[in-house]
Parts: structure tokens; C-alpha cells; sequence
């Protein structure tokens, strides 16, 4: 027996406050102090809109949704208390593909319904229907891709072959051609199923030709198209909840993908058709890099790293994706605040593509509670570095690489960097000297100033805490 239907006032007056939870759940994003907050916010305002769409629509059976929700709810909640932060790219990039493939499949009920009472579905409705399937679609093949990408079940790089661009404007052509039929009604269902074929394999090959450094910004730009398929989708059912939340999720992923791009000094075309992050490929670094071969690193013992930090005045930590691996954010914390009982300066360097996905390092620290007030972004700190004793970094590399500015064959020439060249004294904790995402040596490691004080991070600086406190 199904529940008793709200008044559709009292519908579209709980729809705009559920768009308002949405609208500030995001603004509370934007700072770590109210992130947490935020995401309360907008969840409960995703809860209202749930129970307000169910009390709102002719439901045929409430047991099997009280079902669906019961093992979507657990397996969220399983998933946020067991993914390591290291993994957390991937669980978004899973989302990002489950929202997407919900807008497709969706919409392609919506379809069924309609072409059950005529083949020719209205223009309005089929355009709506089509959109919705065709985003979902490439937004859900191509999440999986970037998942797996991330995960290592499949190659990282960039995987390009002969006559791509070919390959691609035949299929993009195909789905063009599908959609027109299938809005005509000339092609009928066999026609949608095959559109919807071609758009899942478009989100396939429009992927897998970018490398793993690139996925952050993928994943972006995937959750923005995720938006789009809803509110697509939201306006093929006269759902304005979908249509207002839809949008907010496009808009925001979009200025998101900008704002990357720009943290990189790349626009996005160069991301999406660049193969850039590939390893291989970028590698070469011009000049420099052969100039670096001859050179060799310096190495510091945790006693003297040590003795350095107690005895300076002002520490600038730089994290990165290694910090993540080695879940090393405790420890770090718990040096600083050693230091600062010593009297000791500490600030957090915070790049915005440092990890691999945005706020990486912010969520990272905020689980270890270091005061939002001791981190800093590019623009904030980089003036800090010349006045600081010690540069700090801690897994990071792309993000300090001095080839950025000085070397115009480097893949990431212009890209704004941490200015962790200019400290005093550089300390650099990494397992070895692998490359980081671009795939290039670091010139930082070849400093004079630098100093690499090899092995597992957590367990470094944990070496450290014990030194500081026995001096």
C-alpha cells in the first residue's frame, strides 16, 4: 500500500529547500574549517529531496526501495570507513560512474515507457532523454576507465594508436546519426540501443588516451558531466530537484576542471588530447635532463635532519601524494607540534594538484587535525619560502620541480610551483628517486641546498619525533 501523496505545494516549497541545502553544502566546501559541515548540509538536504520524491511519485513498490536503499547506504558507509585516503581518487572516480550510469539507465526507462505508447517519442522529451543517456553513458564507461586507471588494474599511461582521431569522429558521427533516428522515430528501439552502445564506448576511447597524472582532472570533468546527465534527465521526468541539483554538480565540476587545468598551466584540450602523464613519453626533458645525469644526490641521517628542524626558526612542510601512501599525516603532526613547543614556526604548503585529486592534502591533515589556520595555498606561501630555514617535503614532486619555470622542453614548463627551492635548506623524504606523476627528474633533488633522507615516510619521521625529543 503505497504512502499517502504530498500537497504539490508543500513538494516544490521541500524542493527549493533541498536546493538550498545543495547551494550551501558547496559554499561550505570551499573552506576546510566548514568542508565537514557542508557535506552535512548537503547530504541532509539529498535526504530530504529522497523522502519528498517518494512521498511525491506513484511508487509500485516501496519494500524494494527501502531494500536498494538499505545496501546502497551500507555499502557507502563500508566504503568511507575502510577505502584508505590513498584510494579515495578511485571511490570518487566510482561514484562519479554510478551517477552516471543511473542518469543512463533512467533515461533509457524514460525511453521504453514512452516508445511502448508511441514510436515517436515528443521532441522536447526525446531530446532531454537522448542527452541524459548519452552524458550518463560516457560519464559512467569513462569513470570505470579512470578507476582502473588509478588502480592499477590497467595501464596508467597513455594509450594511443594509429588512426585514433579517426576512430573517434567515425563514432561521434554514428551517435549524431543515432540520435537523429532515433528523435525521428525512423530507427526505434533497435536504434537507442545502439546509441547508447556508441556513447558507452565513446566514454572508453576518449579516456583511455590519457595518462594516469591527468585522471584527477578527468575524474573533474567526468563529475560535471555526471551533473549534466541529471539534470538531463531531471527534465525528461519534470523533476526539478534533479534539474536544480544536476546543475549545480555540471557547474561546479566545470569551474573545478578549470580551475585545475589552470593550477597546471594547461588548458583542457591539452589534457584531454595531450597523452600527457604517460611516463615514457615525458621523460624527455630537453637539455636539463641530460645535465642532471651527471649529477648526484646528497643524502642526510635522521640525526642531522633532526638537529636541523629543532634548531631553526621557521619550517615550511610541503606534502604530496607520498604522504598519502605512507599515511604518514599523524606523524607528521605530531613533529610539528614538537617544533612548535621549541618555539618553531610551522606552515603547511599546500599545492592544488598535490595528490591526486583536489584537497588531497587538505583532507589528508584534517583527519590528523592540524589547525586549518597552519595551511596555506600556492599564492599565500610562496613568498614565505625565501624568509624559511627548512623546506620540509614530504612525498611531494612534480609540484616543487624547478623545471617548471626554467625549462621550456619540460612537459610541465609554466605550471606554478611550490617555491621550495628558495628555503634555506631543503629536506626531502621520499622511498627513492622515482619520478613522480610527469614522468621527469626533479631538478630540486640535484640543490645544492637539498638533502634526501630516503625510506617510508611515517617511519622517517617518526625517527625524527623520537631525535627531536631526546635533544
Amino acid at each position: 500500500m503505497g504512502l499517502q501523496a504530498l500537497h504539490p505545494t508543500a513538494i516544490r516549497a521541500a524542493y527549493l529547500v533541498a536546493s538550498i541545502l545543495f547551494i550551501v553544502g558547496i559554499r561550505q566546501l570551499s573552506s576546510p574549517k566548514s568542508a565537514r559541515r557542508g557535506n552535512l548540509t548537503a547530504a541532509v538536504g539529498m535526504l530530504l529531496a529522497l523522502v519528498v520524491t517518494l512521498l511525491d511519485r506513484e511508487i509500485l513498490s516501496y519494500e524494494l526501495i527501502f531494500v536498494a536503499l538499505v545496501l546502497g547506504s551500507a555499502v557507502g558507509a563500508v566504503a568511507a570507513r575502510r577505502v584508505a585516503m590513498t584510494d579515495m581518487p578511485q571511490m570518487v572516480a566510482l561514484f562519479n560512474g554510478s551517477g552516471g550510469g543511473a542518469a543512463a539507465l533512467v533515461s533509457t526507462l524514460e525511453f521504453v515507457h514512452l516508445y511502448r505508447v508511441s514510436p515517436v517519442v515528443p521532441i522536447d522529451t526525446g531530446i532531454s532523454i537522448l542527452l541524459g543517456a548519452l552524458i550518463g553513458a560516457i560519464s559512467f564507461t569513462g569513470s570505470i576507465i579512470a578507476w582502473g586507471k588509478l588502480q592499477g588494474v590497467m595501464f596508467e599511461g597513455a594509450v594511443t594508436y594509429r588512426g585514433q582521431k579517426v576512430v573517434n569522429s567515425i563514432l561521434l558521427l554514428a551517435i549524431i546519426a543515432l540520435f537523429i533516428l532515433v528523435l525521428t522515430g525512423a530507427g526505434g528501439m533497435p536504434a537507442f540501443v545502439a546509441f547508447l552502445a556508441c556513447c558507452a564506448l565513446l566514454g572508453v576511447l576518449a579516456v583511455v588516451p590519457i595518462g594516469g597524472g591527468d585522471m584527477p582532472v578527468v575524474i573533474s570533468l567526468l563529475n560535471s558531466f555526471t551533473g549534466l546527465a541529471t539534470a538531463a534527465t531531471g527534465f525528461a521526468l519534470h523533476n526539478v530537484v534533479l534539474i536544480i541539483s544536476g546543475t549545480l554538480v555540471g557547474a561546479s565540476g566545470t569551474l573545478l576542471t578549470i580551475l585545475m587545468c589552470k593550477a597546471m598551466n594547461r588548458p583542457i584540450t591539452n589534457v584531454l588530447f595531450g597523452a600527457f602523464g604517460g611516463g615514457a613519453a615525458a621523460a624527455a626533458g630537453g637539455d636539463r635532463a641530460s645535465a642532471l645525469a651527471g649529477k648526484s644526490v646528497r643524502e642526510v641521517s635522521i640525526e642531522d635532519t633532526a638537529t636541523l628542524l629543532a634548531y631553526a626558526q621557521n619550517v615550511i612542510v610541503v606534502p604530496g601524494y607520498g604522504l598519502a601512501v605512507a599515511q604518514a599525516q599523524h606523524t607528521v603532526r605530531e613533529l610539528a607540534d614538537l617544533l612548535k613547543a621549541r618555539n618553531v614556526s610551522v606552515k603547511y604548503a599546500i599545492h592544488p594538484v598535490a595528490g591526486r585529486m583536489p584537497g588531497h592534502m587538505n583532507v589528508l591533515l584534517a583527519e590528523a587535525n592540524v589547525p586549518y589556520d597552519e595551511l596555506f595555498d600556492l599564492d599565500q606561501i610562496n613568498s614565505e619560502f625565501e624568509r624559511a630555514d627548512v623546506a620540509l617535503v614530504v612525498g611531494a614532486n612534480d609540484v616543487v620541480n624547478p623545471a617548471a619555470r626554467n625549462d621550456p622542453a619540460s612537459p610541465i614548463y609554466g605550471m606554478p610551483i611550490l617555491d621550495a627551492d628558495k628555503a634555506k635548506h631543503i629536506v626531502i623524504l621520499k622511498r627513492s628517486m622515482k619520478p613522480g606523476f610527469a614522468g621527469i627528474e626533479n631538478e630540486l633533488f640535484y640543490d645544492d641546498k637539498a638533502m634526501m633522507l630516503f625510506g617510508d615516510a611515517k617511519d622517517s619521521i617518526a625517527k625524527l619525533v623520537a631525535a627531536v625529543k631526546s635533544m
